[in-house]
């Protein structure tokens, strides 16, 4: 029987013989001093009118078929990535109205030559981020401005379909599970804006379950102002001298 056990037992007995066999000498609970009485969350203005519509768009929740793209038994891994972004920059340039991924991407006719290493579009990824068993594709493309847009896509119905876009100052990518985490530039020193994209299934989409600003280290020394040099001035001349008198000799 082990200690525990031991101890668990000689709890029915009174408490002379628990301190006669040493039970409570240690794991006992002990006091961590008072607690903080707990406050629930106050609503502030109770009277505004909810807002009717969002004050921006995110780009969260829109998919895009990509028309042109089919691969044999809808293997995501048949598809070449280089095409797809073409064909959604063919649409893109095509169509009156705008589409979800307005994204400028230049270079796209150095993909495939000798100049290769030009080509925006970087390495694609594929993880299964919907759960169904299937991997998605996973693209990113370089953008001016050192800016960097993510793309996902899947087969749904036999079409390809983007069910993730977004662009960034990016810092990093990173896979976490079924999430896509983006890690960005703040406009804070020392700060970093990191979002997780999930899948829904409600919206068939990646949408941004966690948005937030965190610290990454110190801020950045303020630039400090040289002190002004004194300018130089004029030379003085030194005062003149006064004159000196040599003592006369005494009369005879």
């Amino acid at each position: 029987m082990n200690s525990r056990r031991t101890c668990t037992a000689a709890a029915a007995l009174s408490v002379s013989v628990l301190l006669l066999a040493g039970c409570g000498d240690s794991g006992e609970l002990r006091s961590a001093g008072p607690t903080s009485t707990a406050v629930g969350p106050a609503r502030l203005w109770p009277t505004l009118p909810p807002a009717s519509a969002a004050a921006d768009d995110y780009g969260s929740g829109h998919t895009e078929v990509v028309k042109g793209i089919t691969a044999k038994g809808d293997d995501i891994h048949r598809v070449n990535p280089v095409e797809v972004v073409r064909a959604q920059a063919a649409a893109t340039a095509a169509s009156p109205s705008p589409s979800p991924s307005p994204d400028n991407v230049v270079g796209l006719d150095d993909c495939g030559t000798k100049a290769g290493t030009e080509c925006p579009v970087l390495k694609a990824y594929y993880r299964d981020l919907t759960g169904d068993g299937k991997d998605e594709l996973v693209v990113g493309i370089r953008l001016p401005k050192g800016q960097l847009a993510v793309r996902c896509y899947m087969f749904e119905g036999h079409k390809l379909t983007q069910i993730m876009g977004t662009s960034d100052a990016v810092v990093s990518v990173e896979i976490a599970g079924r999430d896509v985490i983006l890690r960005a530039v703040a406009d804070l020193p020392g700060y970093e804006y990191r979002t997780a994209w999930s899948w829904d299934p409600h919206q068939r989409a990646m949408l941004p379950t966690r948005d937030e600003i965190l610290r990454t280290g110190p801020p950045a020394a303020p630039t400090q102002t040289p002190t002004p040099k004194p300018s130089p001035t004029s030379p003085t001349t030194p005062p003149p001298k006064s004159p000196t008198t040599t003592p006369s000799a005494p009369p005879r």
